[in-house]
């Protein structure tokens, strides 16, 4: 999380906020990726640092749901509006309702 550039404040928020992210998360395999995903997709380290430190349940959801998500915002073009990327916490139903149709 450091690496990306988290303070030590956002750090110990992410961590209280999402404790299992210290302990049933590995970040080679969980967070670089996503990070991966976010950084080929356009997003700065600052904004990620942002979107995780506010709502680091993020990091729960599987890189399947990310890539899904992603494609079909992307190719609306209404991906970049979402600075806090709560469109991952929407249900899949509403998800659907919202951008698929």
């Amino acid at each position: 999380l450091k690496e990306l550039g988290m303070d030590d404040s956002q750090v110990a928020k992410t961590i209280t906020t999402f404790p299992n992210l210290m302990g049933s998360y590995s970040l080679k395999d969980n967070l670089k990726p996503k990070v991966d995903t976010l950084r080929d997709h356009g997003f700065t380290d600052d904004h990620i640092v942002r979107a995780l430190a506010s709502c680091p349940q993020l990091l729960s959801y599987s890189s399947k749901r990310w890539a899904h998500r992603f494609s079909i915002l992307q190719a609306s073009g209404v991906l970049r509006r979402f600075s806090s990327f709560s469109f991952m916490r929407l249900t899949d139903a509403k998800f659907a309702a919202r951008f698929e149709s």
